[in-house]
This record gives C-alpha cells, sequence and structure tokens, in this order.
C-alpha cells in the first residue's frame, strides 16, 4: 500500500517539473486510515513545498497521519523555512520517501530530525524512479557541475546542415515543438557563437506563463552581433576568453550583462562548469553546433543525449555533421548509450540514452 501512495507522490512531483529549478520536483500525500486527507507538490521555486502544500491541502486534523513523498524532507532555513519543523509540529505520526536527498545541507539530517521527535521514519522504496525523476538535482550534487544534455537535429546520415549552411528545417515541426519542450526541463540552454550567428535562434520556450532558460553562449572574442536574439534580455551568460572584442565587452556591461571571461585565449569548458556550478545552474541543455556538441563529448561532460534524425540524405565532405570536436581513435572508445528511448514525430524519430560508465 506505501508504494501505492509513494507512486501517487511521484506522479504529484512531476507538475512542477521544469519549475522548480534549483530546487527538486516533490509531491506529497497525507493519508490516515486509508484515506487521503491532503496533497500538494512544490509549484516552483520560492514557494511553498510540497509537504506545506499538502498540510494546507488537509481540512481536517492531520495527527497520527502519515506522509508520503518521494524525497526526504528539508531541515534548513531556504527562501522556505524548514519542512521536517512544519512536519513535526503538524503532529504527523510517520513519513515514508523514497530517497534522502543528496544536497549536503539536507542529506540524511532531515530523516534523524524527525526521527529524534519520534516519529516513524521510513526511506528507500521506489528510490530508482525517485533519482530518474530528479536526475538532474541528484546528478549535480554527486559531481558538483551542471547536469548536461546534449542534443542534435540530423539527417540519416548525421548531417546538421548543408555544405552551403543550410540547416532549415530538417526535422518536422512536431520534433521541432518537442524539442522546444525539452528546452523547459533544464535550467540553461547553451549553444555556440556559429549557432547565433548562423541562425539567430530566440532560445526560448515561447510560452507567456513560463520563464525561459538562463541562455548561455560560448563564443570566443565576442563575434555575435549586438542585435542577436539571444541578447534580448539580461538573462543570458555570454562565456568569453582574454580575445573579446573590447566594443563589444563595453557594450554589454552598458546593457548590464557581465560576460564570464575565461584567462586564456580559448574557453575552457571546465571553468564553465565550475561558475555555472557557482551560480547554482544545475541542468544544461546544450543545442550546438556540432563544434561545441563535440568539445563536451571530448570532454566527457556528456550526462544524457538526445538525437532527433529525419529520413533525410545530405550527403558531401562539406556538410555539417552533428558531432565535431575531435573524436576518437577507435570504435571501441565511442560513446555508446544505454537506457535508451524511442519517440517518433510521423517520419521523424528521437533517439535519447545515456552514456554508459566505464569500468
Amino acid at each position: 500500500m506505501d508504494s501505492d501512495y509513494l507512486e501517487q507522490a511521484l506522479k504529484l512531483a512531476k507538475k512542477g517539473q521544469g519549475r522548480t529549478l534549483p530546487n527538486p520536483i516533490v509531491g506529497a500525500v497525507i493519508v490516515k486510515n486509508g484515506k487521503v486527507l491532503g496533497q500538494g507538490y512544490h509549484r516552483e521555486a520560492g514557494l511553498e513545498h510540497a509537504e506545506i502544500e499538502a498540510l494546507n491541502a488537509a481540512k481536517v486534523s492531520v495527527r497520527g497521519a502519515a506522509l508520503y513523498l518521494n524525497l526526504e524532507p528539508c531541515c534548513h532555513q531556504g527562501k522556505t523555512p524548514a519542512c521536517a519543523l512544519a512536519i513535526i509540529q503538524s503532529g504527523l505520526s510517520k513519513v515514508v520517501c523514497c530517497t534522502l536527498d543528496p544536497n549536503p545541507k539536507v542529506c540524511g539530517q532531515g530523516v534523524a530530525r524527525l526521527r529524534r521527535a519520534g516519529l516513524e521514519v521510513r526511506v528507500g522504496e521506489l528510490a530508482a524512479q525517485a533519482e530518474q525523476l530528479n536526475e538532474a538535482f541528484f546528478s549535480y550534487h554527486k559531481q558538483g557541475r551542471p547536469f548536461v544534455a546534449i542534443k542534435f537535429a540530423a539527417s540519416l546520415d548525421g548531417k546538421i546542415a548543408t555544405r552551403t549552411n543550410d540547416s532549415k528545417w530538417i526535422t518536422n515541426q512536431r520534433a521541432r515543438d518537442y524539442a522546444r519542450q525539452l528546452r523547459g526541463r533544464y535550467q540553461a540552454v547553451l549553444v555556440g557563437s556559429q549557432t547565433v550567428i548562423q541562425d539567430d535562434p530566440h532560445l526560448g520556450l515561447g510560452s507567456p506563463n513560463r520563464l525561459d532558460p538562463l541562455r548561455v553562449v560560448l563564443d570566443n572574442s565576442l563575434k555575435i552581433p549586438l542585435e542577436s536574439q539571444v541578447l534580448r534580455d539580461k538573462n543570458v551568460l555570454i562565456i568569453t576568453s582574454r580575445r573579446a572584442n573590447p566594443a563589444k565587452l563595453k557594450a554589454l556591461m552598458r546593457r548590464g550583462m557581465v560576460p564570464f571571461i575565461c584567462p586564456g585565449d580559448q574557453i575552457e569548458l571546465g571553468l564553465v562548469m565550475k561558475e555555472l556550478a557557482r551560480r547554482e545552474i544545475i541542468s544544461l541543455f546544450v543545442e550546438g553546433g556540432g563544434t561545441v556538441l563535440g568539445s563536451f563529448v571530448d570532454a566527457g561532460l556528456v550526462d544524457k543525449v538526445y538525437a532527433f534524425y529525419a529520413p533525410l540524405i545530405i550527403g558531401g565532405q562539406a556538410a555539417i555533421g552533428a558531432v565535431g570536436g575531435q573524436g576518437v581513435a577507435t570504435i571501441g572508445q565511442a560513446l555508446k548509450l544505454t537506457r535508451l528511448a524511442r519517440k517518433n514525430f510521423g517520419d521523424n524519430s528521437l533517439i535519447s540514452g545515456y552514456p554508459a560508465k566505464l569500468g
């Protein structure tokens, strides 16, 4: 029976997907004598957590009831008060959660506080599903850097543009709409300067009800035009190097946009990851182009892959491949994907997966 309520909590948590970052998505269900008294989910960063939503939704006393949720209750004061304290004060007698919170500020401490207060606490059921649901949040706190997903849309022969740089459109409208929806699951979206110059992408969600992810642009010398759509507001981070065009650097700073400047002549992805982690960016959606995608693959900074394919053959050695960079020397060194998922959009398809762990 516990698993049924935990599954309900997981389902509720999904309603907050993309809106709670850098917080995890969490659902909560309060049950007494087989009856649901209240339920809720974390709707948006800065708003009440799932546990508080569930407590507020209960129209009767929850004293002696059980709370089911997919993640350990927090025990520290952030933008909102500690949930563990509210749980204790509510009179709940039992808490069942799928996993501990990987955040060092919480990990195990929320559970310990509840147990010290005399509550029965159980942890571990449906743990794999819970970690999968918050994969970026768990990865960020384990690796100390953003969870990186790369995405490309290619022909069957792996080209993302023709030899004349024509790329609109390889995939169909349904596939492109879905790719735009994927952005909403990530805290930041990243492209290289060539993509901005060639395509002038908006990199937003196209929804008036959703905040766009942070737009991150890698631009060694600040080549992108100041009129580019990615520079439409301050929700952008330009990563550059000491080769940055001084005039453009000053122009950006006058707009209130302060680029992150790598100390060398080239952008170093390791420094980029550290800067994003410092800003509490837990997830990054890398959209290209091929050179940028290749640099992430070469650096071993890929946690998930979204590969869209259309039934086209572009051909030509000068056509642009989906993943550039140095690449591997042998097939045995190739990035192998596991836990594959497939989705069709008419005659277009998406294959997504996770790099196999080496060793």
